[in-house]
């Protein structure tokens, strides 16, 4: 290969939206987008975050925007992409990050929380995306990344929310990604347990966290660069030639790791 193999990993001069970019996931994709040489439109809720993310992204010597957005409004998604045409006039990536929900019963699940959980981790990513994908067909394509949970395919008690919400968004990736082909890219990361204030209930509790190490193949929590990494990848053109696939991000597992036990019938 002329440039070498390196080179299509590079992101120079393209324009990246990271929803959730204010830390944990988000905020590691945005810095590995940056260094890779992307400018990064950072979204979250908390401002104060997204522009310590919006400077450290600077500190590459890239172009940052922070753009404060509750990903379930959907006037906030209008204004990250208005923002995002103004300032750049372009968008190459959109990584749909924002998302999660904390384990409940089915039966202590109620019909507003379980809608809530499908907004949070698939109405969202889906209008942000519908917004997007015009600009990101122009000029050579573009690619979106959705960030989506092993959950989505692991059965385990208290995980019927965000499991189910999950499952869909991988099946709406493979969706999307049939009906925008060649010219829009559409993936989704299924990451395993993460080291992320979203684990906290886990990490915190000695007992759950060694069950999650001892459980995960590779015998380790899962860091926020093996998420980024695979991010990297779906958003450059070394994956040029993917589109509508689900990477497992897991440390190998293919059972839950962990067990939060439901009140038996």
């Amino acid at each position: 290969m002329a440039d070498g193999i390196l080179e299509l990993f590079r992101m120079d001069d393209r324009v990246a939206i990271v929803t959730g970019a204010g830390r944990g996931i988000g905020r590691a994709v945005a810095l590995a987008f940056a260094e890779a040489g992307a400018h990064v439109v950072c979204a979250a809720r908390t401002r104060e975050q997204i522009e310590e993310t919006a400077d450290a992204v600077r500190g590459y010597g890239r172009r940052a925007l922070a753009v404060p957005c509750d990903v379930t409004n959907r006037e906030d998604l209008e204004a990250v992409f208005a923002a995002t045409r103004a300032e750049f006039a372009r968008l190459d990536v959109l990584v749909n990050n924002a998302g999660g929900w904390p384990p409940r019963p089915a039966l202590a699940t109620s019909e507003r929380n379980f809608e809530a959980a499908f907004r949070f981790n698939v109405t969202q990513a889906f209008l942000l995306t519908q917004l997007c994908v015009p600009l990101l067909a122009e000029g050579d394509g573009g690619a979106v990344v959705n960030v989506s949970s092993r959950a989505g395919g692991l059965v385990q008690p208290s995980f019927v929310a965000y499991g189910t919400a999950k499952m869909a968004l991988n099946f709406m990736t493979r969706q999307l990604a049939a009906e925008f082909a060649p010219k829009v890219r559409v993936n989704a990361i299924a990451c395993g347990g993460v080291e992320t204030d979203a684990l906290a209930v886990v990490l915190t509790n000695p007992t759950l966290r060694k069950q999650l190490e001892e459980g995960t193949p590779m015998k380790r929590i899962g860091r926020v660069e093996d998420i980024a990494a695979c991010a990297l990848y779906l958003a450059s053109p070394a994956s040029a030639w993917v589109t509508g696939k689900i990477f497992e991000i897991d440390g190998g597992a293919e059972q839950p790791a962990f067990t939060l036990p439901a009140p038996p019938l």
